[in-house]
């Protein structure tokens, strides 16, 4: 029995039927609640008040309904209460009047009055015109700012073109502008094979052979060829005026050319060794031979040698003189940079040099004047230095230096960008154009299959050329002043091959 008795009272548990006393009010119960309150509160407003009516249900009431013995309704929370924004005053009698415009018909009689009082509204609610306070004007000029009114955004929307949008780009072609070939030319980092003249004319050095090519018309000449078959040409290096062209010879000799007329002037020996580096001072020619010895030579006269300039223990494989003659810059393969006065300034044969740099820890080839700061001098040692060092001559101190990691055989200043130009061997064979005097890479021209033996500018000091121990020729036209914009070409189409010989 008990058993039945524990079973009759789980089943009375189960049942759904008792009442529920901790249960919400049911939705039935609430409505009814809301419908009480709001007949309650109708019945305090009389009927022949319904503007009130409206009045008092657009408005909050100032009192909490429920005080004083009234009865009181408490809103339902579910969901929260409705947000209204308060908003400015001045911002809603301006949306109304906007409004209130556009619903207005037009009236072309009136309208310039309308504009007039439009913009005087404007001005009073606002502070400056609605009309001109446009982001984008996609016509007509672009308008300006009413005195006194900041916008710091107003670049954006300006059509006046600004300077960044109407700078070009330079743009440098990584290619060569021409390749000439060259068969024979002599592999050797110490000598100098290759300049460029006034008069446009290339003069490249083959092992025994001297050939020029008209840079204007593409016109190759022979101009002279050694006597002996074991001699070969060590160095060329034209005058100031480029009609003359001097030639340094394996036997220790000195020629002097007349190119117009193809006919060599004269030829002077004093050397005991190669000559293998030509630089000229108007009518005085200094010659760099492989005794160490450098000997200045006046070609007016018949007794030409004037005096030589002793400092290097061995061979001269850099000579240059300054731009306005003041100093002859010399660099030899003992790692050595001598600055020599000029032949005015000379006491007879008792020359001493101005300064002497000995930094470079390989041979210095690379030398070259600065050709708007006169008295600045680059260099550029060979594979066991490889660094750029620009000297103050005034001074005698190294005002920068850069490690290329590569063998520097030539340097040279080009003036139309205010660059510095290096010819790279070991181990890169390549040209870098660097920003002068911060010495940042401006470029890198690569091509060449063989390392780089000399550099030469041209006259205009758009193109710099480039001979390499590959046996080519290259021209890169790299500064030109107003460089145009050119259509994209092929490498093929961009490169003509055509022999030297």
């Amino acid at each position: 029995m008990a058993q039945f008795g524990f079973e009759s009272d789980i089943h009375n548990i189960l049942k759904l039927d008792m009442p529920i006393t901790n249960a919400p009010m049911a939705r039935w119960q609430r409505k009814a609640s809301a419908s009480t309150c709001n007949s309650a509160n109708t019945s305090v407003l009389s009927p022949s008040k319904s503007a009130n009516r409206s009045v008092s249900m657009s408005r909050t009431p100032g009192k909490t309904p429920g005080k004083n013995g009234k009865t009181q309704c408490t809103p339902s929370k579910v969901g929260g209460d409705r947000f209204i924004p308060s908003r400015n005053n001045k911002q809603m009698e301006v949306a109304t009047y906007l409004l209130s415009k556009e619903n207005e018909p037009v009236n072309e009689t009136n309208e310039p009055a309308q504009k007039e009082s439009q913009k005087a509204w404007s001005v009073t609610l606002n502070g400056y015109d609605v009309e001109k306070a446009k982001i984008l004007h996609l016509g007509g000029k672009p308008l300006n700012a009413p005195e006194g009114y900041q916008n710091n955004l107003k670049v954006l929307y300006s059509q006046a073109p600004t300077p960044v949008s109407i700078k070009k780009s330079r743009y440098i072609s990584t290619v060569p502008h021409r390749i000439l070939d060259a068969p024979d030319l002599r592999n050797d980092f110490y000598l100098n094979l290759m300049d460029w003249g006034r008069q446009n004319l290339l003069a490249v050095a083959l092992e025994d052979t001297v050939y020029l090519w008209d840079a204007a018309k593409g016109e190759i000449t022979l101009l002279m060829k050694v006597e002996q078959e074991e001699d070969y040409i060590c160095s060329v290096s034209w005058s100031k005026e480029g009609n003359f062209l001097a030639i340094g010879t394996s036997d220790c000799k000195v020629q002097l050319w007349d190119v117009e007329h193809q006919k060599r002037l004269r030829t002077m020996a004093s050397h005991t060794a190669r000559v293998g580096s030509l630089s000229w001072n108007d009518y005085i020619l200094s010659s760099g031979s492989r005794s160490g010895h450098i000997h200045q030579h006046d070609v007016r006269v018949a007794d030409h040698h004037i005096f030589t300039l002793n400092g290097h223990s061995q061979e001269v494989c850099g000579l240059t003189w300054s731009p306005d003659g003041r100093y002859l810059a010399s660099g030899g393969n003992d790692n050595m940079v001598y600055v020599w006065p000029g032949v005015q300034e000379g006491n007879g044969n008792q020359q001493t040099a101005v300064q002497s740099f000995s930094e470079h820890q390989g041979a210095v080839k690379a030398l070259a004047w600065c050709p708007w700061q006169q008295n600045i001098l680059a260099s550029g040692g060979g594979t066991s230095d490889r660094h750029i060092r620009i000297w103050n001559v005034n001074s005698g101190s190294c005002i920068s230096s850069w490690d290329t990691n590569s063998q520097i055989s030539s340097l040279v200043f080009a003036p139309n960008y205010k660059e510095l130009v290096s010819g790279h061997g070991f181990a890169h064979d390549s040209i870098v154009i660097w920003k002068y005097p911060s010495l940042t890479k401006v470029a890198e021209l690569s091509g060449h299959q063989g390392r780089v033996l000399n550099l030469t500018l041209s006259p205009d000091g758009s193109t710099v050329a480039s001979v390499a121990a590959d046996e080519t020729v290259r021209l890169w036209k790299s500064f030109e002043k107003d460089p145009v914009k050119q259509k994209t070409k092929s490498t093929s189409s961009s490169i003509i091959h055509q022999p030297i010989r």
